[in-house]
């Protein structure tokens, strides 16, 4: 069984930065196209970002594109979301997720694919 688990949440002010960490046990990380959603008060679960199995290739909402960065290092397990300028609109629970036997070379762009989710950690941006 695959477990995900997300860190780095926290209470923010706007403008700042903020790495959020997932790290995954119980399988093989590099089989795994991974990506971030998340999901704001209120609101449905969206996508944020992904990254192809082989981290070459790298998928953003049009809301975070130019601010967030996702990145992996397979070596220690983990998936990364690097968030800069951040906004009271970013803030929701972000959750990564895994998509076993993913594509190597496309990352992925939506929740249909997805067999593993994480908890989610909570990210709020003050004003």
């Amino acid at each position: 069984q695959v477990q995900l688990v997300e860190s780095g949440g926290g209470l923010v002010q706007t403008g700042d930065s903020r790495r959020l960490s997932c790290t995954a046990s119980g399988g093989t990380f590099s089989t795994y196209a991974m990506a971030w959603f998340r999901q704001a008060p209120g609101k449905e679960r969206m996508f944020v970002a992904g990254s192809s199995r082989g981290g070459t290739d790298t998928a953003y909402a049009d809301s975070v594109k130019g601010r967030f960065s996702i990145s992996r290092d397979n070596a220690k397990n983990t998936v990364y979301l690097q968030m800069n300028s951040l906004k009271p609109a970013d803030t929701a629970v972000y959750y990564c997720a895994a998509e076993v036997g993913g594509s190597y070379y496309y990352a992925p762009r939506t929740s249909g694919g997805m067999d593993y989710w994480g908890k989610g950690t909570l990210v709020t941006v003050s004003s």
